[in-house]
Order: structure tokens, then sequence, then C-alpha cells
């Protein structure tokens, strides 16, 4: 039976997508079959009159995945702004039964399946008046639990902090955190580190450097993760 983890970021831009292209990477190098789901991706640019996915081609490239897939994202908007406002502008509403269908879909293929979120993770991913639906709820409908991808840098302990705390209101599991464009040595990043495992009583699983090629989390860790 497939196992999956859901990514979250505690912010737009704090390389959600990078770090979880290295973590299907590292799998896959290691000979297991993980594949990559992302519920919605706003933001997509006309290829030959398509919209392509930007985060999932991205994933697919770094971690060398099969391309045959079409049901990896299911939902892909134009406009670069929240996922309820671009379903809105573009008449196309998230529905969580497709969701689920095309997450099933992936699990009967992949042993391993990786669920990249969409921004932080207080994301409308539907906001109308007939059906309300955040990111947590995908969450809970897909029984996943989370890895939190943070920014090494300044502000990351009160971004991070709140992150946890709103998953935790949720009574949604944490598994870990991952500090990305970190810099060893780095006094303040070190510490920020130590105050957001002290804080949350989460434990940073690793950290990525800038341009890392390799994430230095063992596989049997990273398995662990999945559920």
């Amino acid at each position: 039976m497939s196992k999956g983890l859901f990514v979250t970021g505690t912010g737009t831009d704090v390389g959600k997508t990078y770090v979880t292209a290295l973590i299907i990477k590292k799998l896959k190098e290691e000979g297991l079959n993980v594949g990559y789901y992302k519920a919605a991706l706003s933001g997509a640019e006309f290829n030959n009159g398509k919209l392509v996915p930007g985060d999932a081609e991205y994933v697919r490239k770094i971690a060398r995945l099969d391309n045959s897939s079409n049901n990896d994202v299911s939902y892909v908007y134009k406009n670069a702004v929240s996922p309820h406002l671009a379903a809105r502008l573009e008449n196309k509403q998230v529905d969580m039964d497709v969701i689920k269908k095309d997450y099933k879909a992936l699990s009967n293929v992949y042993d391993y399946l990786t669920v990249e979120g969409s921004g932080g993770i207080v994301c409308p991913l539907r906001y109308d008046d007939k059906k309300i639906i955040m990111l947590e709820d995908v969450i809970k409908e897909l029984n996943l639990s989370v890895l939190i991808v943070s920014s090494a840098g300044l502000g990351t302990i009160n971004a991070t902090v709140l992150t946890v705390e709103y998953l935790r209101s949720k009574n949604i599991k944490i598994e870990g955190i991952i500090l990305n464009e970190f810099h060893k040595g780095d006094v303040m990043e070190e510490d920020n580190l130590y105050m957001i495992e002290k804080l949350t009583n989460v434990k940073v699983i690793g950290v990525v450097e800038i341009k890392q090629k390799k994430i230095d989390i063992s596989v049997n860790m990273l398995t662990c993760l999945y559920k």
C-alpha cells in the first residue's frame, strides 16, 4: 500500500518545491518507487498553447521522474495569485472528489507519494458560497502528515512557530522541519535552528544549503516520514 507525505512551507518562495525535488530525487536514486502530486498550482505559463505547471515540471526534471502522468497536478491556473482567486477568475473551481481521485490513481502506481502544498499552510483552494476548501482539508482527506520547509534566515522563528501551531490547532501530525538556504557556521541561522526546536519541540531533521544538489538526510529517515 502506498505511503504519503505532505510538504508545506512557512510561506511562498521558501524553497518548498526545491526541497521536495531533492527528497524525491534521493529516494528515486536509491531505487524506490516514488511519485509527486500537487492539488492546485497557480502562476503556470503557456507553452505550445498549453498551461505548464512549473513546480511539477521542475520536480520531474530534478528528480528525473517519468513525465507520462497526467494527473500529478489536479488544477493548473494561469493567474499568479492564491488558488482560490485563480479558480474564481478562470471559472475552474477545485473539487475535493477530483483531488481524491487523482491522488488515489497515483497511490496505486507509487510506493511513496510526495504531495506538495501551495504557498504556506493557510491557503484557500476554494472559497465561494458553495464550498470552502483549505489546504488542511486536503491533508486530512488524504490522511497525510506534514513536513515543514522553512527559510533559515531572519524571521524564520516566527514563521515556523506559527506554522507549527496552526497545524497543531488542526490536529495534523508534523513529521519534522527542514531549513532551506542554510549557511553552516552562520551564528544567526544556527541559533534559528536551535530556537525553532526549543519553541516547537519539533525536530529539524536536516538543512539544505544554497544550490545544494543532494539532500543530506538518510534514506531510512526520509522513508520514515511517509505514513
